[in-house]
């Protein structure tokens, strides 16, 4: 019988690379040459021919390839009730090698989600469009908000509301992303994903050495990310697939973390209740598969084949790689996606999109012939 239900044998991360005219039509709306109508009419259009190619390569479940954001993750936490979109003289953390435009997040006031946040607008246009397909939506995971505004920096300044009150800005995350959660599934949504780079950071000796030198104990505050998580799966519904990207960063093919997922595995697979994790599998840099022996009975969608590098990779070296990672997760809970989505900001991976196409059907063309159900 054929696998139905998210995460799918052959899935995808999310995001793809804007064609050119939809980075023309944003390049105008940005010099106030069109307006937010005419660059919307562009992104449905652009949407709409992606959905096509989705399904033609023989995906199961749709996104809108975040046609509509600049980043995978700020235009989400920028658009909560309490946190604003700051220029900043560096990025939050440092890539290996090119470096995106310098902007971050701050928290100025309780933080909520409203029903007025723009990404409802999105799923909803985006189920429109899909029509009878799976939609999966993406937003970053409610540890990003906290990783960003308080974990990267040594000069946080909490507002009164958090000052030495982690607890209740905790609280507020895990309700504003609980809340989101349920307005997403009232509006249709039954595949939603959580990105995020935290875990990928306290893999990192390099990172978890930087901030512990700020002063922030690193053990509490992960335990503070799977309790806030699993407060909120526990609200939802029970026909809503949540599934964990971890990434240990991706802009023009570069990236910002190293260390395998050892560091972290114990608490975060034996513990957090997601119902899937897709996990970056795609270099040296994550390490070997023992950590999977945590895991409980999520699925697992390894990231073997990379979206940072146009090169496809050996069929049956990947066929390999997904029989030792059975050694820990039965084959029936594995599942096989790109590492990361071809453009988690708007400028994209060093790739083109025919190159990007063939990533995706040889990650279909390998779940095939891996598993039958497929």
């Amino acid at each position: 019988m054929a696998h139905l239900h998210p995460p799918f044998r052959a899935d995808h991360v999310g995001s793809f690379l804007r064609p050119a005219t939809l980075s023309s039509a944003r390049n105008l709306f940005k010099k106030s040459v069109i307006n937010y109508q005419e660059l919307e009419k562009v992104e449905d259009e652009e949407i709409t021919k992606l959905i096509v190619k989705e399904k033609a390569c023989g995906l199961k479940a749709v996104t809108d390839g975040e046609f509509r954001r600049d980043f995978w993750h700020l235009d989400f936490l920028v658009g909560l009730e309490g946190v604003e979109k700051v220029e900043a003289k560096a990025w939050s953390t440092k890539f290996h090698g090119s470096q995106p435009k310098a902007e971050t997040a701050r928290i100025t006031g309780k933080v909520a989600f409203s029903k007025e946040h723009p990404f409802l607008k999105h799923f909803r246009k985006l189920k429109a469009i899909a029509g009878e397909n799976l939609v999966k939506f993406t937003v970053p995971s409610p540890s990003m908000l906290y990783q960003i505004c308080v974990v990267r920096t040594n000069d946080y300044a909490p507002i009164d509301l958090y000052k030495n009150n982690d607890e209740q800005l905790f609280a507020d995350i895990t309700k504003a992303w609980t809340d989101c959660m349920l307005a997403l599934y009232d509006e249709g949504c039954r595949y939603l994903q959580f990105d995020d780079t935290s875990w990928g950071e306290f893999c990192s000796k390099e990172k978890t050495e930087q901030y512990s030198s700020y002063g922030h104990d690193l053990k509490a505050v992960a335990q503070h990310y799977v309790d806030v998580l699993n407060a909120i799966i526990a609200k939802k519904p029970a026909d809503l697939t949540i599934s964990m990207h971890i990434c240990r960063g991706n802009f023009r093919s570069t990236w910002f973390s190293s260390g395998g997922y050892e560091p972290v595995a114990e608490l975060l697979f034996g513990h957090c209740n997601v119902d899937a994790f897709f996990l970056e599998y795609d270099s040296e840099r994550a390490g070997d598969f023992k950590p999977l022996r945590y895991i409980k009975d999520q699925t697992v969608v390894l990231g073997l084949i990379t979206s940072k590098f146009p090169e496809l990779e050996n069929k049956e070296a990947v066929k390999a790689r997904i029989l030792e990672a059975a050694q820990y997760v039965p084959l029936e809970r594995l599942c096989l996606s790109t590492q990361c989505g071809f453009s988690s900001t708007v400028e994209g991976n060093i790739l083109t999109e025919d190159e990007q196409w063939a990533k995706l059907r040889l990650v279909v063309e390998i779940a095939k012939e891996v598993w039958q159900d497929a």
